[in-house]
């Protein structure tokens, strides 16, 4: 079952990967098809193609949840890939109420590499520790998912607006922030790429060390150390030592990782640059240039008016629930805690903006931006350096 579930879920990467490729040849339409009501075949061709792969990851999720005998949202590998379905749902929701191609474009490349990230972590199904044997996780996790996942979609309206409104012929602090969400974007695909060939070639090394508890402590790197752990020895011998040691309250394996991924960003984003001879952003527009800019801030919007509660039950309340549960506290700033805090201070002064200070258009799509910048922050850097309670997730 474990088998035929990674199948299915390998199907519907694929299938997502063609459905873009679609979604681009549906937007190569007169003006005048790509404002109405309506999509075109190549569109229908792909929201179809990207319904079937939907279907086919949560069969991966049915399945692997019977194989488990729990839901599969206990460790980083599964919490990520429902994040990915969760996003193609919502994509498929909001699609069907507005109408706009354009829009599977720019949300459906995020959700592969939302996948393909996933994919780099250990995917064996494991007994659930004691804390996470309680219905409130499930509910908590798949609640929090489900709003980022809605907010995401705003991120995919944002960055159309910008790449449309931002003038690219130009430097200026705005092409600059506009490249560096690009970079940030290739950077997954840094991770993706470095992990698999490190994977492909079998590295691993060892270390003893000391953890915040003073305790002795082993671990494997499946990648050259560059950030050693606290007070670190090498028993494998013959390989990489690291270049510098850090605090024992760090996470030093996946500090590691998250240095490679920004090592292999940096090279892969050079790499575009050569080949395109222009901003990564500005190679962009061609696909924008007949889009109705009113639209797409509205579904930007629309996207935070209706994620932001979901993600207030998801990851506050149902969160302190479980909290009472498993650690009998309701906080414990945990940093997992306090960045799902910060997360929904910003998107509440988001929506006080919008509604309040009349943030429309260019100044809604960079806080959606800044928004889903956040929610990634959360979902690698406090999974993967950061170490708490939660860090059983990164597993």
């Amino acid at each position: 079952m474990v088998s035929l579930s990674s199948n299915l879920l390998l199907i519907a990467f694929i299938l997502y990967l063609i459905a873009t490729l679609f979604f681009g040849g549906a937007i190569k339409s007169k003006k005048g098809e790509i404002e109405k009501k309506g999509t075109n075949k190549w569109g229908k061709i792909a929201v179809f193609i990207t319904i079937i792969g939907f279907i086919s990851q949560l069969s991966f999720f049915v399945i692997r949840w019977i194989a488990s005998g729990h839901a599969p949202v206990s460790n980083l590998f599964e919490f990520t890939t429902f994040f990915g379905m969760a996003l193609v749902g919502a994509f498929l929701i909001i699609y069907f109420i507005y109408r706009t191609p354009l829009l599977g474009l720019f949300t459906m490349p995020v959700a592969v590499l939302v996948i393909a990230y996933a994919s780099m972590f250990p995917r064996d199904i494991t007994p659930l520790i004691p804390s996470l044997k309680s219905y409130w996780l499930y509910i908590h996790v798949t609640t929090a998912a489900i709003g980022e996942a809605i907010l995401a979609v705003s991120f995919a309206a944002g960055l159309i607006y910008l790449v449309k409104t931002i003038d690219q012929s130009k430097a200026s602090k705005r092409t600059f922030w506009l490249e560096i969400v690009m970079f940030c974007l290739i950077t997954t695909l840094g991770f993706i790429f470095v992990s698999s060939a490190f994977s492909l070639a079998g590295y691993h090394e060892t270390f003893n060390w000391v953890d915040k508890g003073k305790n002795a402590a082993t671990v494997e790197y499946t990648m050259p150390a560059i950030a050693g752990p606290h007070q670190w020895e090498l028993t494998t011998k013959g390989k990489f030592e690291p270049v510098f040691e850090t605090p024992a309250m760090v996470n030093a394996k996946k500090l590691n990782t998250v240095i490679w991924s920004v090592g292999a960003g940096l090279l892969l984003y050079s790499l575009f640059r050569l080949i395109l001879r222009k901003r990564v952003a500005a190679s962009l527009r061609p696909f924008v240039k007949n889009i109705n800019l009113d639209l797409v801030d509205e579904i930007s919007y629309r996207s935070v008016l209706i994620g932001f509660p979901v993600f207030t039950l998801g990851a506050l309340i149902f969160a302190m629930i479980w909290a009472q549960v498993a650690w009998t506290r309701f906080w414990g700033w945990d940093p997992k805690e306090v960045w799902a805090l910060i997360t929904w201070l910003f998107y509440a002064a988001f929506l006080h903006l919008r509604l309040s200070k009349g943030w429309h258009g260019e100044k809604s799509a960079w806080l959606a931006v800044i928004g889903f910048a956040i929610i990634m922050f959360n979902l690698v850097a406090v999974n993967l350096v950061i170490a708490g309670l939660h860090s059983y997730a990164g597993s």
